[in-house]
């Protein structure tokens, strides 16, 4: 596959999947998506993270094709996996914000909004290798869990 190919390949998978993410966001904003809105958070901060995602791809895309004229289709698998691994990592973030594990302020403001769920969801799915890191750092520190093997500090896109 030419240069070119793969990188207009990656370039439409990650717009449709940023147009996804709007529609269910728009869809959400307006309750046609989830039957209640216990939910809605959770939903949201998945779509946040990935959205954070698809920006981390798209600036490897134009840094590594534009910029350093250094596009490689081998990591064609990774541009398409990333912002799944995004919206996973956003599901994480609440879960951990809601369970208590993380904590974004030291006292509970009666008015507070979700923003601070919002900014972690998308800091996660913006940078996963991190994020990962971190809460492995939580597991083994909470738990005594140890931490995994993955790439984490290899990763140049």
């Amino acid at each position: 596959m030419t240069k070119t190919i793969s990188v207009s390949v990656v370039i439409a998978y990650l717009l449709g999947i940023l147009a996804l993410i709007a529609q269910m966001g728009y869809a959400l904003l307006f309750g046609s998506l989830l039957p209640s809105n216990e939910y809605n958070l959770l939903v949201e901060s998945i779509l946040i993270a990935g959205a954070g995602g698809v920006l981390y791809c798209l600036r490897g895309v134009y840094l590594n094709y534009c910029v350093r004229k250094n596009w490689d289709s081998d990591w064609m698998v990774w541009y398409l996996i990333r912002p799944v691994a995004s919206l996973i990592c956003g599901g994480v973030s609440f879960l951990f914000l809601k369970a208590g594990l993380l904590v974004l302020e030291a006292k509970k403001e009666t008015d507070a909004t979700n923003l601070g769920f919002f900014a972690l969801a998308f800091i996660a799915g913006l940078n996963v290798d991190k994020f990962i890191m971190k809460i492995e750092e939580l597991a083994k520190a909470t738990w005594g869990i140890e931490k995994s093997r993955s790439a984490g500090e290899n990763d140049n896109h």
